[in-house]
């Protein structure tokens, strides 16, 4: 309970200190600026390895039967990698969703920030209720298999020519129904006030609508991460960091997505993977290095084929 309350506190003191000092002002992430970011959240999440390792060590130390420590640290790193895979598609649908709204960069980390602070929350609560599960009813890891391996497939043969328009969502509806919506943004302000009333702004429509798309990229993303260990607080702590680089992750890559268009068939191995290994999780244990094998080969060939696939320049 400590190390879980230490780790809590930390991660909100990093967010005060990120929107109270450091983006205290609307402006324009730049590229620059987004690169040292996740170079930051990559590092102190691949460093988080250590503290891993070491409070495991204690727990290894008073019980010789629980995870040992050089498995723990190898897990975490396997589900943080699983987790920062995953995030691109999220990325992806993310900046459809600000560019559908309009909504400027300058303000878009101001919503990215109030998203994490909700994907927190809603993580813990769907990380605790999906380890209960598989730790209280053995069969459902069968069930989660099947499902990561539906969304590979679904995945694979999904037409990338339709497009994702927010503005004709359930969500967008229904909220224009409870509150009076201006269609201009003009500050950093999720409400602003309109003769007599109080009207959201698009920036309070695209941070819901995010929220529930992180949800619904949370049911893909828990499940392969439980695929790789059901440690409540290797989980928690591998989600919760991929996420927390996800907004730097997003001005760094935001623009350069079309150029890794293989990484969909990345995502694809990765998912079916981690799907065959729960269904086969009762019978074959996998070794810890497999699984950091196949998302690192994966992702190298995704990156690798992309870049090789270039258009060759017309004469």
């Amino acid at each position: 309970m400590t190390v879980w309350i230490i780790f809590i506190a930390t991660i909100i003191v990093f967010l005060l200190i990120d929107l109270g000092i450091f983006n205290k002002e609307a402006h324009v992430i730049s590229v620059k600026e987004a690169s040292i970011w996740t170079s930051v959240w990559v590092s102190l999440a691949l460093l988080f390895s250590i503290m891993v390792y070491v409070i495991y060590s204690k727990e290894w130390i008073q019980n010789p039967e629980a995870l040992t420590p050089s498995n723990a640290a190898v897990k975490y790193i396997t589900g943080y990698l699983v987790e920062l895979s995953l995030s691109v598609d999220n990325i992806f649908v993310i900046a459809v969703i600000f560019s559908s709204f309009k909504i400027p960069q300058k303000f878009q980390h101001r919503v990215l920030f109030w998203g994490i602070l909700g994907a927190i929350i809603f993580r813990a609560t769907m990380i605790f209720f999906g380890v209960a599960l598989v730790n209280s009813i053995s069969w459902i890891i069968y069930i989660f298999g099947a499902f990561l391996l539906f969304t590979a497939f679904k995945m694979l043969v999904s037409n990338e020519e339709e497009e994702f328009d927010p503005k004709t969502s359930f969500v967008y509806r229904n909220i224009r129904k409870i509150f009076p919506v201006t269609n201009v943004v003009e500050s950093q302000d999720f409400f602003v006030k309109r003769k007599y009333l109080t009207a959201a702004t698009p920036l309070f429509i695209t941070l819901i609508i995010i929220e529930i798309t992180d949800v619904l990229f949370a049911l893909d993303s828990i499940p392969a991460v439980i695929g790789i260990t059901t440690d409540p607080f290797l989980v928690f702590s591998s989600n919760i960091l991929a996420i927390m680089g996800l907004r730097s992750m997003y001005f760094f890559l935001a623009n350069m997505l079309q150029k890794f268009e293989a990484l969909k068939y990345s995502l694809v191995v990765i998912l079916s993977f981690v799907g065959i290994k729960l269904i086969l999780s009762h019978h074959i244990e996998f070794p810890e290095w497999v699984s950091l094998v196949v998302i690192f080969i994966s992702l190298t060939a995704g990156i690798a084929y992309s870049y090789l696939k270039k258009d060759p320049p017309k004469a």
